[in-house]
């Protein structure tokens, strides 16, 4: 009955189309869903970004029971980030470029409901920094949003799958692409921009998620007005910014111009503050000398790339910013999500902002003001910067790893974490149950020589040559799946692996997390202490990520294979040359022996 109930509101919600749409009633629908945990209706798995599902069928007592119900081939190769959404008895799919979306029957375990396969120019294939990624479908209103590789931003009706709208998001020719998860946010559509690596200037953008038409666009960097900051309201670390433009005061000439700061990465939204949260990303180019004003790191913070921002979701003004890297001297790209969730902290209940940054630092912020409230490493190999101050933010950079002081040309080595992150977009996951954060880590550093380079748009603005390796003094393996409190900034347990874990966690009511491998393993493990309980090996590495659902009524778990991203690039460009993809490929050289190329959905559930 309960199923039925589901089925009927589901279908009932896709026959009525735009009548029951407005402005309340899709940020409304939207939480309806991702409240009932017979559904996965967020890539997050709901505003806040927790990943974790009150489902408890399965538990740390029969999970190793787990058996496949049922696989789904995308026919797509390269690497498959994001997940399915589960809205009712249908799943939807998605697949890299060329970016197909499948509705599939969960009924009937994997019928294809539709199909939808856009024509896109294979020319922007070139300009993916890092493969041909995408992180995933949005449903509302009765339809699913997606943005494709070549910047289009494109509605289908849910129920049939043929477009509603299309929008242009931007232009592939400068290096510009699309590879973010949009969010809806009441009756707007929210996405980002990707090209870090190609001069782009990044950008936020608002969609009317009736007819496509844009609302407003917020910018990572230049003036005031672009960036939509009052310098007077706006705040950091608790207190206005005060200082005009700083978008452009710190950079050297008209850098900002081409300065990076995309917003490829997750987006999370608090319904009662109306504010949602998102990470730009790093400033173009990766030689930071050509960034530094007068020739000095000092008033060079290059803001605002590398920062986390509170918007307004209705305006797109910003109410407050944080930098976590100034001055970013290593690639340490700030995109990670921003999980929302409400914790105690020294005595003092907080309504908390947590991100475990690309530099190594996990930070807990107060998400009402942005004032930092924890900041500590969150892998003890990181060795760049010493601690983060506290009362100014800014991490304590140690110069024997400075890419800038040491100067360009020259090869700065032993730095950790390499460019990859200690943590990349691969989402962690929060359980209320336990009050700890079970975040997928890398365990690799870096040298890192920066070069001169000249801007030429669509064509790569990278400016250093990396190599990459598994961090010393280490059990050997390049990835760690961790448990880390944020109100204390203490790494409660860590359970390595072999190789970068580049899945996105989930955690659930039955005391269970779930990861994913770069060999293709769904590994299970207890949450109080790490205890490994599961692992199967999927048809290919895993770089999605685990969700669960109900069907039937009986609860499922899901992943979508397909080896690629950055950590996966030589498997998926087939790359041999160990400073290519960035550095990765020699991290992972022997990544190939282990796993394959091929995407592939597999479902889980107990044998009844």
């Amino acid at each position: 009955m309960r199923r039925m109930q589901i089925l009927l509101t589901t279908v009932a919600l896709f026959t009525a189309g735009t009548s029951l749409g407005g402005t309340a009633y899709a940020n409304e629908e939207v939480m309806k869903l991702q409240k009932d945990p017979n559904n996965w209706a967020m890539q997050l798995g709901d505003y806040s970004g927790k990943r974790y599902s009150t489902l408890d069928q399965i538990t740390t007592q029969n999970v190793k029971n787990l058996k496949v119900d049922w696989s789904f081939s995308t026919g797509v190769l390269r690497g498959h980030e994001g997940g399915p959404l589960v809205i009712g008895d249908v799943m939807y799919v998605h697949t890299p470029f060329p970016n197909i979306v499948y509705a599939l029957s969960i009924k009937d375990k994997g019928k294809i409901l539709w199909k939808y396969e856009p024509r896109q120019d294979p020319n922007v294939i070139p300009v993916m920094c890092c493969d041909t990624v995408n992180r995933g479908v949005t449903y509302a209103d009765g339809k699913i949003f997606f943005g494709q590789a070549d910047n289009t931003v494109v509605a289908l009706d849910a129920k049939t799958g043929k477009e509603v709208w299309k929008a242009q998001n931007g232009d592939a020719s400068k290096g510009e692409t699309l590879t973010a998860n949009p969010i809806v946010v009441k009756d707007k559509l929210l996405v980002g921009i990707s090209g870090g690596e190609f001069g782009v200037r990044g950008h936020l953008t608002a969609y009317n998620i009736k007819d496509g038409k844009q609302v407003w666009r917020a910018y990572s960097t230049g003036p005031d007005k672009d960036v939509m900051i009052d310098p007077q309201k706006t705040t950091m670390l608790g207190k206005p910014i005060g200082d005009r433009d700083l978008g452009v005061s710190t950079w050297n000439g008209d850098e900002w111009k081409i300065g990076g700061g995309t917003t490829w990465g997750w987006y999370t939204y608090d319904p009662e503050l109306n504010l949602v949260y998102y990470g730009t990303g790093n400033p173009g180019t990766w030689n930071p000398a050509q960034r530094a004003k007068d020739g000095k790191r000092e008033g060079s913070d290059n803001k605002w790339s590398m920062s986390i921002f509170a918007r307004d979701a209705d305006t797109g003004a910003v109410k407050w910013v944080f930098q976590k890297t100034p001055f970013d001297e290593w690639d340490y790209d700030g995109v990670n999500e921003n999980i929302l969730a409400d914790i105690t902290v020294k005595g003092k209940p907080v309504k908390a902002l947590v991100n475990f940054d690309r530099n190594g630092f996990g930070y807990t912020l107060d998400r009402v003001t942005g004032e930092l409230l924890v900041a500590e490493k969150y892998d003890p190999a990181v060795n760049w910067a010493t601690h983060v101050d506290m009362k100014t933010g800014r991490p304590a950079v140690v110069d024997k790893f400075s890419t800038f002081a040491n100067g360009t040309d020259t090869n700065s080595e032993g730095i950790c974490p390499a460019a990859l992150g200690s943590k990349d977009q691969q989402p962690a996951s929060f359980s209320p149950d336990t009050g700890m954060f079970y975040v997928p880590t890398n365990h690799i550093c870096m040298d890192y020589e920066p070069f001169e380079v000249s801007y030429s748009a669509g064509q790569p603005y990278v400016g250093a040559t990396l190599s990459m390796y598994p961090a010393p003094n280490s059990h050997g393996g390049m990835g760690n799946f961790i448990a880390f409190d944020a109100t204390t900034g203490k790494i409660v347990w860590s359970k390595p692996e072999p190789f970068a874990v580049w899945s996105g966690a989930l955690t659930t009511k039955g005391g269970v997390g779930f990861y994913g491998t770069l060999e293709g393993f769904l590994v299970a493990v207890d949450l109080k202490d790490g205890k490994e309980l599961y692992r199967f090996k999927t048809p290919s590495g895993i770089i999605g990520n685990i969700n669960t659902f109900v069907a039937d009524g009986k609860q499922h778990i899901a992943v979508l294979s397909g080896i690629g991203g950055w950590a996966g690039i030589g498997l998926a460009a087939g790359l041999n040359d160990p400073q290519a993809g960035l550095g990765a490929v020699g991290a992972h050289a022997s990544l190939g022996q282990y796993t394959n190329l091929g995407g592939v959905l597999t479902v889980f559930t107990l044998p009844d």
